[in-house]
């Protein structure tokens, strides 16, 4: 699932002139980061026995411009997360139509919509919760007539009331609901957040795991066929040696998130 390859940056000049390509000290630190991030990640899975090439990576690009997703882009990342629905409808049609998007945030009914007629390269929701927003994502699928959508059940596997996501003893029976009454649908794993100071992570993402195990005796499924979303910059070697099959890498790539000052 890895994205990176040995890709030149490149400019559109006409044949015959060389030009040098021009690109930000930020974007120069994003693709040496993008870079380290493969070989964590290579030297991650090399340790638990896993083959890295069925890790993905995404690039959570949220706060960040257009302009330093696309030099990330040209480095050879294709996998790229947003949290917020304005965000990624602005940046989608400004970006290469092969990037395959993830949304990673919470996501509203009202939301929908725009989000799935705004980004047609939209590969996934990794944060479906409960039956209500499942419902809504297939009615809108059905509705304009694209391909089935990749979804990941939200587990929030730490107990924090301020995290989104069903609880652990309820995951069999969304992740039934999405399966069985979905059709536009595509039931494709897990996710979880772990807990923000890693003090329980471990637990967070064992828990993720007894998750899967218990819906895919439930669903009839191999394991190989759910995915594991865990894993973000502070823990994602972690969370690779526990199974992760999707991890979702931010201020690692792209730096520190600047957020808009509050008046």
């Amino acid at each position: 699932m890895n994205d990176l390859e040995n890709k030149d940056t490149h400019t559109n000049e006409p044949s015959g002139h060389v030009a040098e390509p021009v690109m930000s000290a930020a974007a120069m630190d994003g693709v040496a980061a993008l870079r380290s991030v493969f070989q964590r990640v290579n030297k991650a899975a090399e340790k638990a026995g896993r083959a890295s090439d069925r890790i993905r990576v995404v690039a959570v690009s949220k706060t960040k411009p257009v302009s330093l997703i696309r030099q990330v882009y040209d480095a050879g990342q294709r996998s790229f997360g947003e949290n917020y629905v304005q965000e990624i409808i602005e940046k989608a049609p400004q970006l290469p139509e092969d990037i395959e998007w993830h949304f990673i945030g919470n996501l509203q009914s009202n939301k929908v919509k725009p989000l799935l007629t705004g980004v047609p390269n939209l590969v996934m929701v990794e944060s479906v919760d409960d039956e209500k927003i499942a419902n809504m994502l297939d009615r809108v699928v059905g509705n304009i007539g694209r391909k089935p959508l990749k979804v990941l059940v939200q587990v929030n596997t730490s107990g924090e009331e301020s995290k989104f996501g069903v609880e652990p003893c309820g995951c069999v029976g969304l992740a039934k609901h999405v399966k069985e009454a979905c059709s536009n649908l595509e039931f494709s794993g897990l996710m979880t957040i772990g807990m923000a100071d890693y003090t329980s992570t471990p637990e967070n993402f064992k828990m993720l795991a007894k998750c899967r195990s218990e819906v895919c005796e439930a669903l009839g499924i191999p394991e190989e066929q759910c995915e594991l979303s865990m894993g973000m910059s502070g823990d994602f070697e972690l969370a690779i040696e526990l199974g992760s099959t999707n991890v979702r890498i931010g201020s690692t790539i792209f730096g520190a998130r600047e957020y808009p000052k509050k008046k």
